[in-house]
């Protein structure tokens, strides 16, 4: 084992297939509302609520005004008259019982539990983060989990990441790496904190100038020959 001690693991598209849970969430919210819930729309939603996450991450939505925004441009564009505050909560029960994990999660927490700290960083709705954590049984992985709604800020903000080594004084940041899908969030917030960071990317999107992990992977069981590496 070499410098690292702690990994950082972001939860949605990196440990639990976000796309999944979101697909089966929103069709049965759509379906509960009386609306169309096809592809087309299930797409829609999907790029809205992006978009919505983006401005979070960039300081210019709050997350209350994400959770219901989001719906209510939705709305808007399939010309429909719906509450969002209505739709935000069926949705989130809803969401908060997905739960699908990526293939090789499971293996890789197995594998690197016996030999480093891990914690669990998450931008998430701290509700339907814990049903899901406890309904794949993920939790007794890591010592500590972060969810942003608990902590207070969101990842990329440093406070976010201070918050955490503040809770974590066993671990210097020379010592922490972060693995995330996420190059807005998750690397830059990593990048921001003064850790290395490592991106997962399976679907090969091509980097961006602006943000630059220290290492890049596209299966997450190439991550612990990296970090006996470094």
């Amino acid at each position: 084992m070499g410098m690292i001690k702690a990994v950082l693991f972001d939860l949605d598209d990196t440990l639990l297939d976000f796309q999944a849970s979101e697909n089966v969430a929103i069709r049965q919210t759509l379906t509960s509302l009386g609306l169309p819930a096809d592809d087309g729309t299930a797409a829609l939603y999907h790029r809205i609520n992006e978009a919505q996450w983006k401005l979070l991450e960039l300081g210019q939505l709050t997350r209350e005004q994400v959770l219901t925004r989001r719906f209510r441009l939705l709305f808007e564009e399939l010309g429909v008259d719906r509450s969002p505050e209505e739709t935000w909560r069926r949705y989130e029960w809803n969401l908060s019982r997905q739960h699908h994990m990526l293939p090789q999660a499971l293996p890789l927490l197995e594998r690197l539990y016996p030999h480093y700290r891990l914690y669990l960083v998450s931008n998430g709705t701290a509700s339907v983060q814990d049903s899901r954590i406890a309904a794949t049984g993920i939790g007794r992985f890591f010592r500590a989990q972060f969810i942003s709604q608990r902590v207070g800020f969101e990842k990329p903000d440093p406070r976010f990441f201070d918050c955490c080594f503040a809770a974590m004084p066993e671990v210097r940041r020379s010592e922490a790496i972060i693995l995330g899908d996420s190059l807005t969030s998750d690397i830059k917030g990593g990048l921001n904190a003064g850790i290395l960071t490592c991106w997962f990317n399976p679907r090969r999107k091509p980097a961006r100038p602006d943000i630059r992990p220290h290492y890049e992977i596209d299966a997450l069981l190439q991550l612990p020959e990296l970090l006996e590496t470094l």
